[in-house]
């Protein structure tokens, strides 16, 4: 019998970020995955600036990008008659315009699933205590309200018995877990049947004067879409629609998918090696709740969306972020449990925003059976910058203060930066002596305390709060100062203010100005967000 804390199911991006940030908190876990290894296709590539701000703070981002594309062909998306053939228009993405770029530390950065998977598993199994297991499947389940009670499986057939306190289902879009607790979905079923053909060939003298991470191929009776992976020799082609042009999974032999890429560059004789043929339907399905008990979905298990947008790993793996430090404060009794009942609150929403959006990009590019819909796409189509970095979290993990910042206009494509509770705590540059960094670069390890120039007092609450401890940062006292005018504009805070930041970087309390006392006024906040049972008596959150 294993004891473990918290059992994760599903090794894939999700999952194995999940067991990173546990280990990061201080919370041990088993990771079960009932694939041999780590992804073998491409799947997913697109990881955005928030999802790299969380890398960056675990220490992976040089990994990632070690093994990405070449940065230049993310800049631009083209459509043409055929690789080789005349070009139709080219797009500029909107999140990778000077000012989107400006409002992080951390770019976009275009990774293949299986160049991330091994990234991220090393890092899960360096982690200590932290068990990752591979070929083992969860054979059986059973929830009760002490926990769960799960028997594992291995290669061989050999069984395991498990007791968890919780458990994270991060075993996709087919996920048998949500199956079996009866959590229902929400959405469109079947937008669209694909096939994704992963293959070498020499593409560069196509591709060379025009780096672009989508090459979309428009013919009267084949549209698909090149997927850059290292620019060069080795790529991805989606087929999208395949009954509407009258194919079937089964036809997409070597054979066919070589005459079918050949078809695509407009080459007949381009030497082509298939690595690998995978068919799938895209959907736009949201669970209708997050959480059962001990049990949390997470990633596709949680919302399926279809991939255009590239949202569906990356709000997957923030919601692994968002739920790694709820569950480690609650296990370290350091809150109650009404706090992983904010997982629900904060993460659903966003999944709901983003599967629409996703829905919606996937109708106006006229790559589903819907074929009346327009061929190029909507203007919000990768300029989905309000997604990207605009979740605002409305939740008890968040005390709300009176009067409310500004909001955009737009929410899918503007985003406002601001230090208002609930907003993800915006990029400013610090200096200290000739470093410079980003206030992104003080989170991701647990809570932040951030002062102006005349936060002392901050500083000796902060040293008597209960647990958990809080690092504590003044900003213009002489050490620690602000690059430019960004600092004071975005955190809106006096010389005795403070803003306090959660683990995931969102902003749980602020006070604008000083207070009679500090230290009360610390603890009270930290009461509410951790959802301290009686301690919270008279809350408005």
């Amino acid at each position: 019998m294993i004891d473990v804390p918290v059992l994760i199911v599903g090794g894939g991006p999700v999952g194995l970020t999940a067991s990173i940030f546990l280990s990061r908190f201080g919370v041990d876990s088993l990771l079960v995955e009932r694939h041999p290894g780590t992804a073998i296709l491409p799947k997913a590539r697109a990881l955005n600036a928030r999802t790299m701000e969380m890398y960056r703070q675990i220490g992976l981002e040089d990994d990632i990008r070690a093994v990405a594309m070449p940065a230049r062909f993310g800049e631009m998306i083209l459509w043409s008659e055929s690789l080789a053939g005349a070009e139709i228009k080219r797009l500029n993405p909107g999140r990778g315009t000077g000012a989107n770029q400006g409002l992080s530390v951390a770019g976009n950065c275009g990774c293949s699933q299986d160049l991330l998977e091994p990234v991220l598993r090393r890092a899960a199994e360096a982690a200590g205590a932290t068990r990752v297991r591979f070929h083992t499947e969860l054979a059986e389940l059973n929830c009760t309200p002490q926990g769960i009670h799960a028997t594992l499986q291995d290669a061989d057939g050999r069984r395991e018995e498990v007791r968890a306190r919780y458990l994270v289902a991060a075993d996709g879009s087919q996920s048998r877990i949500r199956t079996q607790l009866g959590i229902g979905r929400r959405g469109e079923r079947d937008v669209y049947d694909s096939v994704n053909i992963h293959f070498n060939a020499e593409l560069t003298p196509w591709v060379r004067e025009r780096p672009a991470a989508l090459y979309l191929i428009e013919q009267p009776e084949l549209r698909g879409t090149f997927l850059t992976i290292n620019g060069t020799d080795r790529w991805g082609f989606l087929v999208t629609s395949l009954s509407h042009y009258g194919f079937t999974p089964e036809q997409f032999t070597p054979e066919f998918c070589t005459e079918v890429i050949r078809r695509a560059v407009g080459v007949g004789e381009l030497p082509v090696k298939v690595l690998g043929v995978s068919a799938w339907k895209a959907s736009a399905l949201v669970a209708e709740t997050y959480r059962s008990g001990a049990v949390f979905l997470a990633g596709d298990a949680a919302h399926e969306m279809p991939p255009t947008g590239g949202f569906g790993l990356n709000t997957g793996v923030q919601d692994a972020q968002n739920l790694a430090w709820k569950l480690a404060a609650v296990l370290h009794g350091e809150a109650g449990d009404e706090l992983l009942d904010t997982y629900d609150a904060e993460r659903r929403p966003v999944g709901q925003a983003v599967t629409h959006s996703s829905l919606l990009n996937a109708l106006s590019m006229g790559r589903t059976a819907r074929q009346d819909e327009p061929v190029l796409p909507r203007k919000e189509f990768l300029n989905e910058i309000g997604l990207v970095f605009g979740a605002s979290y409305r939740s008890a993990a968040v005390v709300p203060e009176d009067g409310q910042s500004a909001s955009p206009a737009d929410e899918v494509q503007e985003y406002i930066p601001s230090a208002q509770p609930g907003c993800r705590a915006p990029h400013a540059w610090l200096q200290d002596g000739d470093r410079r960094f980003s206030t992104l670069d003080l989170f991701g390890r647990g809570f932040v305390l951030l002062t102006g120039a005349q936060g002392r007092a901050w500083h000796d609450a902060a040293r008597h709060v209960t647990a958990p401890g809080i690092a504590v940062t003044s900003v213009g006292d002489g050490g620690i100062a602000p690059a430019d005018d960004a600092w004071q504009r975005l955190y809106g805070l006096a010389d005795e203010g403070a803003v306090l930041v959660r683990p995931d970087g969102h902003v749980a309390w602020r006070s604008r100005t000083g207070v009679a006392d500090a230290a009360q006024a610390l603890q009270a906040a930290l009461a509410q967000v951790l959802c301290r049972g009686a301690a919270r008596s008279g809350s408005t959150a």
